[in-house]
């Protein structure tokens, strides 16, 4: 009883209180017309509260959204589907339908007439801003009776989920060092004709299938010799990404972090396009896919997967440079092309960065002047600071680029492609300028 007194409106509870006030005058002073009034008026409120209570039980709604996923920028349209499959008609619909501010204002509608059997399609669209896994709905009606008497809320259960991924800059085509690199037990047969004999047999292990034994090698090693399986070579990528809250700077869109996640997107997008296996690697593992993406079952598959990673990717107060190590240890993970997009390097943290080179057969890194992201202007220190982590860099080989607040993401991409690793340069220029030996 008292759920259903709650949907009365203020002009309800008014004409409850008038009406209920008139009837106990009339009986106390005995007019019987006033009695005829105060009557009347409680009559009112209590029949649109019986009626808007009927229809709101035979509500229902639906809902989709259309693309499930888009990038930032791109549209997505929200259908709602509403049906009243009462026999009464219900009064005015108010509809609004739940979403994260993020997204924008809350979408209302208004609809009236809502006869008997009524079914209705309302649409709306969402341009969102900002990257993330959202929630949309649930669905919330509130039914009002003509005379405003009654006002009844209703939540539905249905919510669609919205992904934004970020935004993907179209990278130009750069020969990469490190294009291919194994995937599997298998290596090359040039190895084995360079006088290797047994790149291609390991010792047998549990679980083997005898039909793979190798009895020529068995007799020769002394002990049971299986072949290895032939796996296709791959080429694979790893993608760094710094998310410490402490290496960036700026806020919402406009930071820093944001900046990078939207150069991981196109880099990994990039590279799955041109058949590379790649993985991503923040230091909230929880949080992303560490995953191989493989395009081999298929490229759409292997970026979308990417691209949903990242997409929930969040700044982490409690990251740290120590364990990114950890992060990359394994064999699968030290092989192929590694990629580093990062923030703010100190001197220490940048030999610890560097020593990740370790078993890849390239690495790039996208070291962002974070100063360039502030009002604050060019700072002489953190110049200085920016200068030395970036020199340690390139003295471990890797293929370092600087980039500033505005800078296209294209134009670094091609410049860094073009640059030979620090310790290449320096061999090169040894044996062409050196002193000639006596």
């Amino acid at each position: 009883m008292n759920d259903a007194l709650s949907g009365l409106t203020r002009r309800g509870w008014t004409f409850l209180a008038v009406g209920g006030g008139a009837v106990l005058a009339a009986v106390l002073a005995g007019q019987r017309d006033v009695l005829r009034v105060g009557l009347l008026l409680v009559v009112v409120p209590a029949i649109s509260l019986m009626v808007a209570l009927r229809s709101r039980v035979r509500l229902a709604a639906s809902r989709s959204v259309e693309p499930p996923r888009v990038s930032v920028g791109e549209r997505a349209t929200v259908r709602l589907q509403l049906a009243n499959s009462a026999r009464i008609p219900t009064g005015v619909l108010l509809v609004e339908d739940s979403i994260p501010f993020t997204l924008g204002a809350r979408p209302r509608f208004v609809l009236d007439h809502v006869w008997s059997r009524f079914r209705r399609d309302v649409t709306y669209s969402i341009d969102p801003v900002v990257r993330g896994r959202y929630k949309v709905g649930p669905l919330t009606v509130r039914v009002t009776d003509p005379f405003g008497m009654v006002e009844l809320r209703r939540a539905f259960s249905d919510v669609g989920t919205l992904i934004v991924t970020p935004t993907v800059h179209q990278l130009p085509p750069v020969r990469l060092v490190g294009e291919w690199s194994g995937s599997g037990e298998s290596r090359p047969r040039a190895i084995a004709a360079a006088g290797e004999e047994d790149a291609t047999i390991r010792a047998y292990r549990i679980g083997d299938d005898m039909r793979r034994v190798h009895w020529r090698a068995t007799a020769h090693h002394g002990e049971l010799m299986v072949r290895r399986e032939e796996q296709p070579w791959q080429s694979r990528a790893t993608l760094l990404l710094d998310t410490r809250t402490s290496g960036h700077t700026g806020e919402g869109i406009d930071s820093s972090l944001e900046w990078s996640v939207t150069a991981a997107a196109s880099v990994g997008v990039h590279l799955a396009e041109r058949g590379y296996a790649v993985r991503l690697v923040t230091d909230h593992g929880g949080a992303v896919s560490t995953n191989w993406h493989d395009p081999a079952s298929g490229p759409g598959d292997a970026k979308v997967s990417l691209l949903d990673a990242l997409a929930v990717v969040q700044p982490q107060r409690d990251a740290s440079i120590g364990r990114w190590p950890d992060l990359l240890s394994g064999a699968e993970a030290a092989t192929g092309l590694l990629v580093g997009v990062f923030g703010r390097l100190t001197e220490p943290e940048a030999h610890v960065v560097a020593g990740l080179r370790q078993g890849s057969t390239a690495a790039l890194a996208v070291v962002l002047d974070v100063m360039s992201w502030t009002s604050l202007g060019e700072n002489s220190r953190e110049q200085v600071r920016l200068t030395a982590g970036v020199q340690v860099l390139r003295s471990a080989g890797w293929n370092v680029i600087v980039a500033k607040r505005g800078e296209h993401l294209a134009t670094l991409w091609e410049r860094l492609g073009l640059q030979r690793p620090a310790v290449q340069a320096q061999a090169t220029a040894g044996v062409s300028t050196g002193p000639e030996a006596s």
